[in-house]
């Protein structure tokens, strides 16, 4: 018997999973692997997160959020053995594709994806957007309403346009400093 090349159809494969049991899924599948011997089939399994700032209690928290919730990411090469241990780990739903046959990731989508992971600059969760009404909660502009006009997230920013002396002018604050209407 010839031994078989390693990376023959071995894809990145996306599971559906209960919501919130991602991590859970990912533990129980890696648990599976090791105690049957599947590591030559099944090479990785992630559960995708980037890092994000967002506000609880009026505080700056940072954060692990995941990029898709109710999913898990597992490198693989599939056959019957290896689908039927993926396939019966406790909640997981499914792998998504169309009918019995999963569909794998594309490299492209992988590697955008495990480049997102690797990001070393942390993402704020602003929910606005250009045009929501907002106040003013904090600095010398508190109480004042206005426009959003612009929104960088990046740096965790947002322009907002202010009626002053009888025309808009924009008013750069920290997303913390607004609250929508």
């Amino acid at each position: 018997m010839s031994k078989q090349n390693i990376n023959e159809g071995r894809n990145w494969y996306a599971i559906h999973t209960y919501a919130g049991y991602e991590n859970a899924v990912a533990r129980n599948l890696r648990q599976r692997i090791e105690s049957m011997g599947l590591q030559e089939k099944i090479f990785s399994v992630i559960v995708p997160t980037e890092r994000t700032i967002k506000v609880k209690g009026g505080k700056r928290v940072e954060e692990e959020e995941k990029v898709y919730p109710g999913y898990v990411l597992v490198d693989m090469v599939v056959d019957d053995q290896s689908w039927f241990v993926v396939r019966n780990t406790p909640r997981v739903t499914g792998f998504v594709g169309s009918g019995v046959h999963p569909v794998p990731l594309s490299k492209e989508e992988v590697e955008i994806l495990l480049g997102r992971m690797q990001e070393t600059g942390v993402k704020h969760a602003i929910d606005l957007q250009k045009g929501d009404s907002v106040t003013i909660v904090d600095g010398p502009f508190k109480d004042l309403d206005g426009k959003v006009g612009e929104v960088d997230e990046a740096r965790g920013k947002v322009k907002v346009l202010v009626a002053m002396f009888g025309r808009e002018t924009p008013v750069e604050l920290d997303f913390l400093q607004v609250k929508r209407i």
